[in-house]
């Protein structure tokens, strides 16, 4: 039995698998009304329920009505939700998530092919673009999925992270996976604020 062949995808074929840290803050508004829920809070533009987009040194994804997932740089343990209590304190209530979910990130020109074997959205460009997010199942495991312009960010819970990693590459495999180093939040959005 010889070892597994491991190749290198030919230029613009395959799939890209990469970590991302980042601290995770879930706010969930209890004092704004639907039209207020579209405004400014500490600096950051909430988006609209389903998409997700850079704004103040943030990434901001919103996959329920009137609660938003802010991902930021890692800091020390608790400071960004310390941050955000503060910022909202009256408006909206505030979880840290840092603990609780994991990032990671997949790119390439069949990484949306690839991603079909296991997920229940149709994720053809045409239907989910650039700043779209959703929830969703996959392998068995809860996924925010949201779609940034050059690459697919999805968050799982940090007790199913490894299972759900390993089904990505194994998934992958087929497709010329490519296992590259760890990308930070700013490289994701394009958000140079970060």
């Amino acid at each position: 039995m010889s070892a597994p062949e491991h190749r290198t995808p030919p230029s613009g074929e395959g799939v890209w698998l990469a970590d991302c840290a980042t601290d995770v803050v879930e706010v969930g508004a209890y004092a704004l009304s639907s039209a207020d829920a579209r405004r400014r809070v500490g600096g950051v533009e909430l988006t609209p329920f389903g998409r997700c987009a850079p704004s103040g040194g943030h990434l901001v994804v919103s996959v329920r009505p009137a609660r938003w997932l802010l991902l930021s740089p890692p800091a020390s343990p608790g400071s960004a939700a310390a941050r955000w209590e503060r910022t909202c304190q009256g408006q909206a209530a505030v979880s840290d998530m840092s603990a609780a979910l994991a990032a990671c990130v997949l790119a390439g020109p069949r990484a949306r092919e690839m991603l079909t074997h296991g997920c229940r959205l149709d994720l053809s460009p045409s239907v989910f673009g650039p700043g779209d997010a959703a929830a969703t199942i996959m392998a068995q495991v809860s996924v925010t999925l949201a779609a940034l312009p050059e690459c697919l960010l999805l968050l799982t819970p940090t007790t199913t992270a490894r299972h759900f990693r390993e089904w990505l590459a194994g998934t992958a495999a087929p497709f010329g996976l490519v296992r590259a180093a760890p990308v930070s939040l700013a490289e994701l959005s394009g958000d140079r604020a970060t």
